[in-house]
């Protein structure tokens, strides 16, 4: 979809920035500006200012800074698109959308419609069930005994849903409306009328503790119930609806935002208690599936708001299956920069009974030692085997294939290869060469790794030194900023040199990005967070057309370029676009694409905080802690440099 430049600076203009911050940070009048305590990291002392004159926001503390757009982008994990009609909502604007037919665009009006209506039902019941639990002494007897505060129940909005049939009926004058039955909160039975005639109804949460499940913009779009004392099932929820997935869906999620920012993790447990009682133990970043396993929906909308994962499990036979089908989850998205950690507890704790008998310290120790992906992922290969016998190290090389072939390539790939082999007592290449298919070509799972090559310069077609297409600071959505994980890229591979660059000609990192991204779109997810928000944040033409694509990948998914090519159609920059998918045609394959992709970041984040250095001495006149801010970027950049082996500027 592509949003007319215009369009965005008209919507600037009507929402106000103070307004659209104020629905997540609690802000006070200070001066000319409004203060608060920043949601991007933990602080006691309010460093986070946000301007009405300017319509911009600023932390003084992380340095993260950018409009309404970018807010919502960062905090909530929108997508650019998301935002842009998330604020249009909220003023009244429509969203241009040329390239829709007039039938589309009604069928897209029609479909928000239903959204808004069936989340304005559940927000009403939502507040009903708060008011229910207020008047129950049992149902917060329940939760006094489970350790739970008043307060905490009023951050989740926990509610209780009383006992008879039809509850409901009296929370909405029309018990017979569809909406009711759409939102998944009445069960109709058309076979079976009652004495009125109509079809038999009746409320499907009866007698439960509730837990409203939220979306990311803090919606409320279903219902998980337990029950009180014995029954089953214990608990239930809401069932697939037209805004409501359980396979996409995260319990928590929009509660844990600002906490898995500040612990620099998202902690994944098994059930809603855990998520509460954690949250009112100190660990406010954990957040549940909603009664089914892992999938890989829930691990990739997690790394949109961190990049390290640990899923805690119980002990037992079932837990470790649970985890297995999180590795199995996890895997596809476990590229060099991510980390995914699995923590057993012992078999008699769940966290919270955990925490309450050793303590919060003793919890974050386990966290912190806490299995790796690769570990467990060799663990799972060998379940069952025998690995004191040929026949056991056979299976477990058999196991560990599909495994391994699941991950992306990059470094983590090929130091598990090695652990594979040196498990199954075999050199790495026999192990390639046995998993390969038999009389075919190629490896499992892709582009074999190959040796590290000697780290070479680009050059461009005329011998020389390539020119330096750095990324420019400003002109973003979002922050200029340094990230919290400042660093980080899908592969840390340097380029090839003159060869390749002779081949496709002189063209910018920008430029290369582009081709290589819209060539192949799953290549966006294996990027980090940080180098996402890179990317949208260039200036015009790049800037907008990464914000572009990432957008289409949050509506559509991963899509083929003729795909793409059609929805560009009508985009100011689609020129652009096209020519550097061409230009990427005359390059080998998806193999040394995938690897230069990582050499273009990586550069690119380079030059992003050489800019960002600039800045800070230029501010360290009038304020002393930009020096304190000039030398942790130069140390990161130092970094990043020395991983390609360039000589520090």
């Amino acid at each position: 979809m592509a949003i007319p430049q215009s369009f965005i600076q008209e919507l600037l203009t009507r929402v106000d920035v103070v307004d659209v911050v104020g629905r997540y940070v609690q802000l006070k009048k200070g001066g000319a500006n409004f203060m608060g305590l920043c949601p991007f990291h933990g602080e006691k002392s309010p460093s986070f200012s946000v301007s009405p004159s300017k319509q911009f926001y600023h932390c003084f503390g992380c340095g993260a800074n950018g409009n309404a757009i970018g807010f919502l982008m960062e905090h909530t994990g929108m997508g650019f698109v998301e935002a842009v009609k998330d604020l249009a909502a909220q003023v009244g604007l429509q969203v241009p959308d040329d390239a829709a037919s007039p039938q589309d665009r009604e069928r897209a009006a029609q479909q928000r419609q239903q959204q808004a209506t069936l989340t304005d039902v559940l927000e009403k019941t939502a507040r009903d069930y708060q008011k229910q639990l207020k008047a129950s002494p049992r149902a917060i007897g329940y939760l006094k005994g489970r350790g739970l505060s008043g307060q905490i129940a009023k951050v989740f909005g926990l509610g209780y849903a009383p006992e008879g049939w039809r509850h409901l009926a009296g929370v909405f004058p029309d018990y017979q409306s569809p909406l009711l039955t759409e939102s998944g909160l009445v069960i109709e039975h058309a076979d079976e009328k009652g004495q009125d005639g109509q079809a038999k109804r009746y409320d499907r949460f009866r007698d439960r503790v509730m837990f409203p499940i939220r979306n990311v913009k803090g919606e409320c779009i279903g219902f998980g119930g337990r029950v009180l004392d014995k029954g089953e099932p214990k608990y239930l929820n809401s069932p697939e609806t037209p805004v409501f997935s359980k396979g996409r869906e995260l319990y928590g999620l929009f509660e844990a935002r600002t906490a898995i920012r500040q612990h620099g993790y998202a902690l994944v447990t098994e059930g809603y208690m855990d998520v509460v009682a954690l949250a009112q133990l100190g660990f406010g970043n954990a957040v549940a599936t909603l009664g089914t396993a892992c999938t890989a929906d829930h691990v990739q909308k997690l790394f949109r708001f961190t990049d390290a994962v640990v899923f805690s499990f119980d002990g037992d036979a079932a837990g470790r299956r649970a985890a297995r089908k999180a590795l199995d989850a996890a895997l596809p998205w476990a590229s060099d920069t991510r980390s995914v950690k699995f923590l057993f507890l012992p078999a008699e704790h769940d966290p919270d009974s955990f925490i309450r008998e050793h303590g919060t310290e003793a919890f974050a120790a386990r966290v912190k030692e806490a299995m790796p992906l690769s570990r467990f992922l060799l663990e799972a290969a060998g379940a069952d085997c025998e690995l004191d016998t040929a026949e056991g190290r056979a299976r477990m090389a058999s196991q560990a294939r599909p495994l391994w072939s699941a991950l992306p390539d990059g470094a983590l790939k090929s130091q598990l290869l090695a652990d594979i082999a040196h498990t199954a007592a075999l050199d790495a290449q026999d192990l390639l060469r046995l998993w390969a298919p038999a009389g075919g070509r190629g490896q499992p799972g892709g582009a074999a790794p190959r040796p590290a090559r000697a780290r070479q310069e680009p050059r461009d077609p005329d011998g020389g030194p390539e020119h330096d297409h750095g990324y420019e600071h400003g002109g973003g959505y979002g922050s200029g900023a340094p990230r919290r994980r400042q660093g980080q890229a899908a592969t840390q591979h340097a380029w090839h040199g003159r060869s390749s660059a002779s081949r496709r000609g002189l063209m910018s990192r920008e430029d290369r990005a582009l081709g290589l991204l819209l060539s192949h779109t799953p290549s966006w997810d294996q990027l980090s967070a940080d180098d996402h928000h890179l990317l949208a944040e260039l200036p015009a033409p790049h800037g907008p057309l990464f914000a572009w694509l990432e957008a289409q990948l949050h509506e559509h998914g991963h899509q083929p370029w003729a795909a793409l090519r059609e929805a560009l159609r009508g985009h100011e920059h689609e020129a652009l676009a096209c020519q550097q998918v061409e230009r990427c045609a005359l390059t080998p394959g998806a193999e040394e694409d995938a690897e230069e992709l990582g050499g273009v970041m990586l550069r690119l984040r380079i030059e992003h905080l050489k800019a960002l250095e600039v800045e800070a001495i230029a501010r360290a006149g009038s304020d002393p802690a930009e020096l304190r801010r000039y030398a942790d970027i130069q140390a990161q950049r130092k970094a990043l440099e020395h991983q390609i082996g360039a000589a520090p500027v």
